[in-house]
């Protein structure tokens, strides 16, 4: 099972300083042929998004969650830090188990 990141160039670069493939993207439709030829290859486990690319293309993306288990999308801050409304890892957990991850962040 490989990893593999689409994401802006320093995000790409990034993961390919720790061994993840990529390719960078620039607009929604270079995303959609990248993410369309990613989950085409069975070696691919885990696919990156950063939000930002996932966002270009949100409609393809949740398509492609609800009709298929595999690769697993992942979707992480880009460069310019977390979408302005989305929640965090702490958020969600707290939500789903009612247990907070840090005591300094404010519910």
């Amino acid at each position: 099972m490989k990893f593999y990141c689409i994401a802006d160039e320093d995000t790409v670069r990034g993961f390919r300083l720790a061994g993840v493939e990529g390719r960078v993207v620039t607009s929604a439709s270079e995303a959609a042929e990248a993410l369309d030829a990613t989950v085409a290859d069975p070696e691919h486990g885990v696919v990156i998004l950063t939000q930002q690319v996932a966002a270009s293309m949100r409609k393809q993306v949740d398509a492609f969650r609800l009709e298929r288990d595999r690769p697993l999308l992942v979707e992480i801050p880009g460069r310019d830090g977390p979408l302005a409304g989305r929640k965090t890892l702490r958020h969600l957990v707290h939500a789903a188990v009612g247990v907070r991850l840090d005591k300094r962040e404010g519910t």
